[in-house]
């Protein structure tokens, strides 16, 4: 007896410094990483290089509207749009099509009627688009995406003033209920142990790699050397995959914030989100079901038994420690996302939301031996045999 709360004790203390670790990092790393509202970046790339957008869309006609009139609205001069109805049974391929008619200088149509096997919808959607356009880079975005009108200028311009291969700019995430914002805001403090984005830029740190689906712009050439989506065109969260390619071709992969740049509500509360979540969060840990069962036995040990400690004699300053981390880390999070910092106190509750939701995306996935995407049902062995590896580089023929 006396051992176990011996070793128990021994851990909330390495929960502390590790917390404490990683805060530190953050604190001195996150400034590092441009904010593209600040004047210094309000620029526009030289020699005008041209631009793709492309957004794939399946029956997104609450949306896609809004989304492609704030890219028309864009002041980069440089630009065309291409708009993929990829299969849609509502009304998305009529209001792309009527938007075009508008504007047929800067947007165009392309209507996806057959998925061919071995492709994912999203991935095949955006390759064809990818395949039909020259342009010197490529913007791969979602269909319920809204963007500020210099947001294109400013992230190209940096891109190109970095001379970088890839840029993910971190979209803004509208709230509109106080569970959203819980998960979210805790969302991103686990990210910051997911992928330390102050090291995104360092060519050396191979597992901080980024990839957003909302904004990865990328150059023509780098899309091309790591074979395009046709070498992730099983990969559900192709974003990530796309990221991860980058980094291990020896790429220049860059991040920028930008509050309201770029902006996306994910879901409508915490049912919402936990649903959006269930199809592809399995598939981020690349179906590995171990690896699963340590992320759930992690987010118990750093981010719900620290707030019980509190309450337990010879646990509480570990836990106070731990909490005060947390608390700074929510708090250098909120300065650059906007949601509130007063997130940290319902920490334990998103991640047990987040726990519920991993458990119940590798049930469902298992059960089901596949994914249900989009109405379309991927089998799971097909998947996995199309998965990237999570940390090895990629060989010379890729």
């Amino acid at each position: 007896m006396h051992f176990a709360r011996l070793l128990s004790q021994t851990v909330a203390w390495l929960v502390a410094a590790a917390w404490v670790s990683r805060v530190y990092a953050a604190h001195r790393g996150l400034p590092s990483i441009p904010n593209l509202l600040l004047p210094a970046h309000d620029l526009t790339p030289a020699d005008l290089p041209t631009l793709t957008v492309i957004v794939p869309a399946r029956n997104e006609q609450a949306d896609v509207r809004a989304c492609l009139k704030s890219l028309l609205a864009q002041d980069y001069a440089n630009l065309k749009i291409i708009a993929v109805d990829d299969r849609s049974t509502d009304e998305t391929g009529s209001i792309m099509d009527a938007l075009s008619a508008s504007r047929p200088d800067r947007l165009r149509v392309m209507h996806v009627t057959d998925l061919p096997a071995g492709w994912l919808g999203k991935t095949h959607a955006m390759s064809l688009a990818a395949d039909s356009s020259k342009s010197d880079f490529l913007l791969f975005t979602d269909a319920d995406i809204f963007f500020r009108t210099d947001a294109l200028r400013r992230a190209l311009a940096n891109l190109v003033a970095e001379d970088a291969d890839h840029l993910v700019l971190v979209p803004t995430t509208l709230i509109h209920r106080w569970d959203e914002a819980a998960l979210l805001s805790f969302f991103q403090i686990f990210g910051l142990w997911a992928t330390r984005p102050w090291q995104i830029a360092n060519p050396r740190a191979q597992r901080d790699a980024i990839g957003i689906g909302a904004f990865n712009l990328v150059r023509r050439t780098a899309y091309e050397k790591i074979g395009g989506f046709g070498a992730i065109r099983m990969e559900i969260v192709e974003d990530l995959g796309l990221g991860r390619r980058v980094k291990r071709a020896g790429l220049a992969q860059r991040i920028c914030f930008g509050r309201g740049l770029v902006e996306v509500h994910w879901a409508s509360g915490l049912g919402g989100l936990v649903n959006v979540m269930t199809k592809n969060i399995f598939s981020a840990f690349n179906f590995h079901i171990s690896l699963v069962f340590v992320a759930c036995v992690w987010l118990s040990l750093f981010c719900v038994a620290p707030f019980a400690g509190l309450l337990l004699t010879g646990y509480r300053i570990p836990a106070a420690l731990t909490l005060m981390a947390i608390s700074y880390c929510y708090l250098l999070m909120s300065r650059i996302s906007g949601l509130s910092s007063w997130n940290a106190l319902l920490a334990p509750f998103a991640a047990v939301a987040f726990i519920y939701t991993l458990l119940r995306s590798m049930t469902i996935t298992q059960r089901q031996r596949g994914v249900i995407w989009r109405g379309t049902f991927y089998p799971l062995d097909q998947l996995k045999r199309h998965m990237s590896p999570l940390l090895s580089k990629m060989s010379p023929r890729e």
